[in-house]
């Protein structure tokens, strides 16, 4: 299990619905979104650089930690 966080920027409810209907891959287990900080958490048997990869024909993104899930 890795847990991947992520920073977007998120324009609109528009791109968020997106960005999360884009998460919904194989092995994900739990997404959670910070808009007051404009971060995406996502827990799972995933690879993080596919997410990404994914998230970014949507939005900015990078990547600010993938560790272990706790």
């Amino acid at each position: 299990m890795k847990k991947a966080v992520l920073k977007l920027s998120l324009g609109d409810d528009k791109t968020k619905r997106k960005v999360m209907k884009a998460v919904c891959l194989s092995g994900v287990v739990s997404i959670s979104m910070d808009t007051k900080d404009d971060k995406l958490t996502v827990t799972g048997d995933m690879d993080p650089v596919t997410v990404v990869t994914k998230l970014r024909k949507l939005c900015n993104t990078e990547i600010v930690s993938v560790g272990p899930a706790k």
